[in-house]
């Protein structure tokens, strides 16, 4: 363990002086002495104790000394490092684990607080903890005699009682605040509870970190993680039985009505690994800081069963049928408004029904008496909190407990999620109206909403399965196509199988040269011959991208809402019975605009590939500003506003300047549509608005002078070769959309203009050895992924000779790292959805090296949020730190991970 040592007098004068009158200074090993110990410590010392989440009190004892198994030396070990074993232990081992230097500065403040001339080190120590010594007594106690035995029951149990007594009867006032303090930074949090023959294991969230040492509560044992494009399943050891947590959010492209519904499901199970019955309950609760992102607004909720309110206290009466629904919301909310991505408008909502449970309770109130409560009594007492506060004070919790009785297996299902209504603001020809979501015209209001998808899960499974089974088989048939030679160290194996599948591919051709590897440097893989990178080797590149894009596909489709269309006639009422809708993305994390195009632009494969409707639905609300005169520039507008969900557009023409990029993207998603769906309808409509776009591309796609592409993170550059590249195949794209509107004349003109643009462009884009392109003109010691060819390829634009892809193809190995190739020679970053454009455009052995790299990082990063699109291809994987720090995650430009499955669809679809 790794501490420092302190005196067991000023344990005691500390206990006196701070009234921290629940420890016991000789013994603070104690559930509720360390309990109380370490709460006084946060509300003391809440700077350390921040960086400290783990601290310990360990009592050295004295084998050698009758009673040992009591304390009997003249101090106590603070820790924040502690292992424990009950016969070796490899302490070379544990101390190599070590601990961060903020945890280090951390314990040596403590420590100047408490013990300023101990010493902070690591140490061995022999430990008499009670609980042990306790059993090993009462088994003593019942080889000698029965009465001994009793009387020790006695005292164990009345000091049980006495916590009991102690907690339940209310915390005390500073207690209290330190228990608020620790929610008051706005901490979502779900605690998921099994209470297996009287022992409760808690296996979801960190609520248990708020009670006393308690010897019925432990925490489950982590078993296996798994996932696919549906589901993220977690399982448990809880004693005798196995714990699935499944979440369950569908990826239904096509089904418009349950991919509108913002909710998603977790089904919680236990399965006896002994064969035998056990007594079997669960308790779940959601926290108030889902509703709200400041910590001091006063967070109000209400219990429905069905559509009823439930106020106060009234017994859960309803049949295993009934749904009960949290909603929880700002007492004031602030429609169209959001802050931290949390909405201030509209309710959370938290469902549960007791299906097949003989007991089911609700109750809201303090989360640590509810929590206290569950996991002394296995029950909840169906009382709603009126007690109307911010999360901060008395942190108000929402729970549900189901009671099943001895089963050898059971199961609960929840619903969860953020229900907005009305859920866009937006600017049209009528003026700037609310949209309702497309649900309410599918469902109705919200509580029939909730009911459908809660009792709706069998058939959203079964859909969700074809969607899944189709997806490994679209994957399956695309590397069956396109193999690729492998180096390898060894004879590759059996392929995984899928998360819910036993089908597998090899998807790679045969050994060949060993490759070397130094773990010492970041080159990663490296050709013995040449040492250009190489895919790592005996990585199943098949099983790599399924779990890419099945990891991608819930990430793509959470960004998005649709929304039912205002009238055209006046006034601000939806349309009644739309057949379409408009669909809005958010730009998570980043900045938050609505629809911006360049972020719709590299998530324009997942929607070609499983629906290219959705990508039509998008395009529209932009189409709509533009042509309906809102917008006064002669490019394309960047986004559709500021920050979701306030799509109210740029009437001034400020946003961000990006003029050859979005009106490329304009022209290129437009025409992409086309070639998916052969809608030339589509294209006749907005022929106009694309020909102004074409325009401006004419005038400046070549030279493009100093502006911004969407890598806008990486700042202006002047005349960057990939966005003068974008500009020359939308005129591409533009000459085929010429064609098919039977302007003949436009044809001719914008193609003739892309074939010179291009060949211009080769005389300044490629560097003069003739080895790759360069991230701006003539500057010839740079490179970048020239990922903007990628559509060429993806819609059979015939601008982009064979030669330019073979060339950069065989270029990207030499400038390989471990974790992929950089964006540019600016930086060590990557992006991983222009890493798999890039992918795309390459033979079958640089495409793999692409795709191992970035299903290796997705084992070994240490980003510790949802898929980020922007990493390092160095050290760690991690996130960015130069020149600024930048942290990116859950964005849709994930969806330009189906790029290899757009691709292959697009020769089916288009006969190539």
């Amino acid at each position: 363990m790794k501490g420092f040592k302190w005196d067991r007098i000023d344990v005691r004068v500390h206990t006196i002086l701070h009234e921290v009158d629940d420890a016991a200074p000789n013994n603070l090993m104690s559930g509720f002495s360390e309990w109380a110990m370490r709460l006084n410590f946060k509300l003391l010392y809440p700077g350390p104790m921040a960086e400290l989440p783990h601290l310990r009190f360990i009592e050295p004892s004295n084998p050698n000394k009758e009673d040992s198994a009591c304390t009997s030396e003249p101090y106590v070990f603070v820790c924040d490092f502690v292992a424990r074993s009950e016969e070796y232990i490899d302490v070379t081992a544990e101390m190599a684990r070590g601990v961060t230097p903020t945890q280090w500065h951390a314990m040596m403040d403590l420590r100047n607080e408490l013990a300023k001339d101990a010493k902070i080190g690591w140490f061995a120590v022999h430990n008499g903890d009670l609980e042990v010594a306790k059993q090993e007594r009462r088994e003593e106690l019942e080889h000698g005699g029965g009465a001994e035995v009793d009387e020790v029951a006695e005292r164990t149990e009345q000091e049980e009682q006495k916590t009991q007594r102690k907690f339940s009867e209310g915390l005390n006032e500073k207690v209290a605040q330190v228990l608020m303090d620790e929610k008051a930074d706005g901490e979502q949090e779900e605690k998921v509870v099994v209470t297996v023959d009287g022992i409760s294991y808690e296996y979801l969230g960190t609520g248990s970190t708020t009670l006393p040492r308690l010897s019925n509560l432990q925490p489950a044992k982590p078993l296996t993680v798994s996932y696919d494009s549906q589901y993220s399943n977690f399982t448990f050891a809880a004693g005798p039985v196995e714990v699935t947590a499944s979440f369950f959010s569908s990826v239904l492209p096509t089904d418009l009505c349950r991919t509108s519904i913002p909710l998603s499901y977790l089904t919680t199970s236990v399965q006896s690994t002994d064969d035998a019955k056990h007594d079997v309950s669960f308790y779940s609760d959601v926290n108030a800081a889902w509703a709200a992102s400041e910590n001091n607004v006063t967070i109000q909720w209400e219990l429905y069963e069905g559509s009823s309110a439930i106020n106060g206290s009234r017994k859960a009466a309803g049949g295993p049928s009934s749904i009960y629904s949290w909603l929880v919301h700002l007492q004031q909310a602030y429609d169209f408004a959001e802050e931290m991505d949390v909405a201030l408008w509209g309710n959370f909502t938290y469902s549960s029904s007791p299906m097949n449970a003989r007991v089911f309770g609700f109750q809201s109130g303090f989360s640590g008496h509810l929590r206290y409560q569950y996991v002394m009594q296995h029950s909840l007492q169906d009382i709603v909190d009126t007690d109307f506060r911010p999360f901060a004070t008395r942190d108000p919790v929402f729970a549900y407990a189901h009671g099943f009785g001895a089963v050898s297996s059971a199961s609960v299902r929840y619903t969860i999620g953020s229900v907005q209504q009305p859920l866009i603001r937006y600017l049209s020809s009528q003026g700037v109206v609310p949209l309702q979501p497309w649900w309410s015209q599918c469902y109705g209001e919200v509580h029939q909403m909730i009911s459908f998808h809660f009792n709706d899960f069998d058939q959203t499974q079964f859909l969700a399965s074809g969607f899944e089974t189709q997806l490994q088989a679209d994957v399956e048939q695309y590397y069956s196509a396109n193999v690729a030679m492998i180096l390898s160290n060894s004879t590759p194996g059996t392929l995984p199988s899928y998360a819910n599948s036993t089908q597998g591919h090899n998807g790679t051709g045969h050994d060949a040269v060993q490759p070397v590897f130094d773990p010492s440097n970041g080159y990663g893989f490296l050709d013995s011959q040449n040492f250009s990178g190489v895919a790592i080797p005996d990585i199943q590149e098949v099983q790599a991208y399924y779990s890419i894009v099945a990891l991608s596909a819930r990430q793509v489709m959470g960004a998005y809402v649709l929304a039912v269309p205002p009238s055209s006639d006046a006034g601000s009422e939806p349309r009644e019975n739309a057949t379409e809708p408009l669909m809005f993305q958010k730009e998570i994390s980043s900045n938050g605009n609505v629809n911006t195009v360049d972020v719709m632009f590299p998530a324009m494969p997942f929607f070609l590939y499983a629906n290219p409707d959705l990508l039509r639905y998008t395009m529209e609300p932009l189409y709509q500003n533009q042509e309906g005169g809102f917008y006064p520039n002669e490019y394309s507008m960047h986004d559709l506003g500021t920050h979701f969900p306030n799509a109210t557009g740029h009437v001034e023409g400020d946003d961000e300047y990006m003029p050859v990029e979005e009106s490329g993207n304009m022209i290129l998603m437009s025409y992409a549509f086309y070639k998916f769906s052969s809608n030339t309808t589509y294209l006749r409509l907005h022929y106009p608005k694309l020909q102004q776009f074409a325009s401006y591309l004419v005038e400046y796609s070549l030279t493009p002078g100093n502006q911004l592409s969407t890598d806008d993170f990486a700042g202006q550059l002047v005349n960057q070769t990939n966005l003068a590249i974008k500009g020359i195949v939308g005129l591409a794209a533009m000459a085929e959309i010429a064609s098919l509107t039977d302007h003949a004349e436009d044809a001719a003109k914008y193609s003739s203009t892309a074939t010179s643009f291009y060949q211009q462009w080769e005389t300044l884009a490629i560097a003069p050895e003739g080895t790759h392109t360069l991230l701006s003109y003539q500057w010839r010691s740079s490179y970048s992924l020239l990922y903007n060819i990628y559509p060429a390829l993806l819609l059979n634009l015939s601008v982009i000779p064979d030669s330019l892809y073979e060339m950069q193809s065989s270029f990207y190995p030499s400038v390989s790292q471990i974790f992929g190739v950089p964006l540019d020679n600016r930086h060590s970053y990557t992006k991983s959805d222009e890493s798999l454009w890039t992918a795309a455009t390459c033979s079958p052995e640089t495409r793999r090296l692409f795709v191992n790299a970035l299903g290796y990082w997705l084992n070994a990063t240490s980003t510790d949020r949802p898929f980020t699109d922007l990493f390092e291809t160095i050290g760690e994987g991690g996130y960015p730190v130069s020149p600024t720090p930048i942290s990116l995650s859950a964005r849709p430009v994930a969806g330009g991970h189906f790029s290899l499955l757009a691709l292959e669809k697009g020769r089916r679809v288009n006969g190539g």
